[in-house]
């Protein structure tokens, strides 16, 4: 076995602890120290005339980005070293289980799945528990939600990290191995915080338009894989997909509603598959246990193209 498979089997390695171990503690956790650095300038670049506000954060994100990209080469670069995995055998696999140890912060399965679980155990309580537990997942505001209007947000939520949380983080690490992931996790996380249209709009217009950049090729191979075996249903998703203001998210969260035959959307600004029936009790089983077999059938996918694009399948 060649190296061409160190990223594959990292790929391995790292879902395993996710689902073993899930998160790290926050002191140790990569996105986290992403979070603290952009908050270092989220309030002096919000109180900045336009101009001024987008050059800021658009200074901010390169720098952040370009730390990101140089201490994961850095990591990854004497990771191989130190191990030796060019020998291949034992020496490989030390390698790749450390490399997944490092990737494994930058993907976040087994945190979304239990999250969005919790909504639905909140909603058994009570609806007030419900929406007080679905706003540590989103951003609009829960107080008036009803209990359908709770579960589709959920269920938006579980279709659109699919694909930030998992499949483009191990997208960008087929293509570029540790520093790709850990790239693309600093442009989610900067848009997270800054791609809003209140007064961080202007410093966080860079962040909005690079996670989009970023994101458009994964966000359309997480639909593809929910709908994989339902080639009816992709016409439908390429004109459902299009109604969400976000170029991508629209895409994952159109084909969980069109797999299930769900109608999900947020009130007064989309909605997806008007055709399909709210969300009710029951329907989250089903939507995790298609999202877990699509996120594997991807990762598999992506595993086996970065082999193929080092080399190895040849």
């Amino acid at each position: 076995m060649n190296m061409a498979w160190l990223l594959p089997l990292a790929f391995a390695f790292a879902l395993a602890i996710d689902r073993l171990c899930g998160e790290p503690p926050l002191w140790a956790h990569p996105v986290v120290a992403m979070g603290k650095y952009l908050g270092l300038f989220t309030e002096a670049l919000a109180r900045q005339q336009a101009g001024l506000a987008f050059v800021g954060g658009a200074l901010a994100w390169c720098l952040g980005a370009g730390l990101c990209i140089g201490l994961a080469m850095l990591l990854e670069t004497q990771l191989i070293l130190q191990t030796q995995a060019w020998l291949g055998g034992p020496r490989l696999l030390l390698c790749a289980a450390l490399l997944g140890l490092l990737l494994k912060p930058l993907l976040a399965w087994r945190m979304l799945r239990e999250e969005v679980a919790a909504v639905e155990m909140a909603l058994a309580e009570s609806l007030p528990v419900g929406r007080a537990r679905l706003a540590r997942l989103v951003s609009r505001d829960t107080t008036h939600l009803s209990e359908a209007e709770v579960r589709e947000a959920a269920l938006e939520t579980l279709a659109e990290n699919l694909n930030d949380s998992v499949v483009a983080p191990l997208f960008w690490a087929m293509i570029a191995g540790l520093p790709g992931a850990a790239l693309y996790r600093f442009a989610n996380t900067a848009d997270a915080m800054w791609g809003y249209r209140d007064r961080r709009e202007w410093s966080g217009k860079w962040a909005a338009r690079a996670d989009d950049a970023l994101s458009w090729i994964p966000a359309r191979v997480t639909a593809l894989g929910l709908l994989l075996g339902r080639p009816k249903l992709w016409l439908a998703l390429f004109s459902q997909a299009r109604r969400t203001p976000s170029p991508n998210s629209g895409w994952p969260m159109a084909a969980l509603a069109l797999r299930l035959g769900l109608s999900l959307g947020k009130p007064g600004v989309y909605r997806l598959n008007e055709a399909g029936r709210a969300p009710q009790l029951g329907d989250l089983v089903p939507a995790l246990g298609l999202a877990r077999w699509s996120l594997l059938l991807n990762a598999g996918l992506l595993a086996l193209g970065a082999a193929w694009l080092r080399g190895g399948l040849s």
